[in-house]
């Protein structure tokens, strides 16, 4: 078992845990939707990519998108996943990303979506 994020406490009063699949993908989370600067101890942690939501929409702007968050992922998470696809969304102020990557410990292919 992990820590479960976001950071809680659970109905025992200690700290939540999360299986190690949905760890996995709690990290992934972590990694899109935190932006660069935000972690005082790794500036450099995150995809930016909520910098892009209110950006005008273009077939150019969905590539760029789609290769920062793969590129991003592949950075902070590449020991534990494989990124095999990465597809991003955008719709009014929202952002739908979603993502395909094989769990390196057990080779289990994966798909998570994330909305924000």
């Amino acid at each position: 078992m992990d820590i479960a994020f976001p950071f809680r406490i659970d109905g025992r009063g200690r700290v939540a845990e999360a299986a190690s699949d949905e760890h996995v993908r709690q990290l992934i989370e972590q990694v899109l939707f935190t932006m660069p600067g935000e972690r005082v101890n790794r500036p450099t942690f995150g995809s930016g990519l909520m910098q892009l939501v209110f950006a005008p929409l273009s077939p150019e702007l969905a590539t760029a998108t789609q290769v920062l968050a793969q590129g991003a992922l592949q950075q902070w998470l590449g020991e534990l996943i494989l990124v095999e696809s990465v597809q991003v969304e955008a719709e009014d102020a929202r952002l739908k990303v979603t993502v395909q990557y094989l769990v390196r410990r057990g080779q289990q292919r994966r798909v998570a979506e994330f909305e924000r």
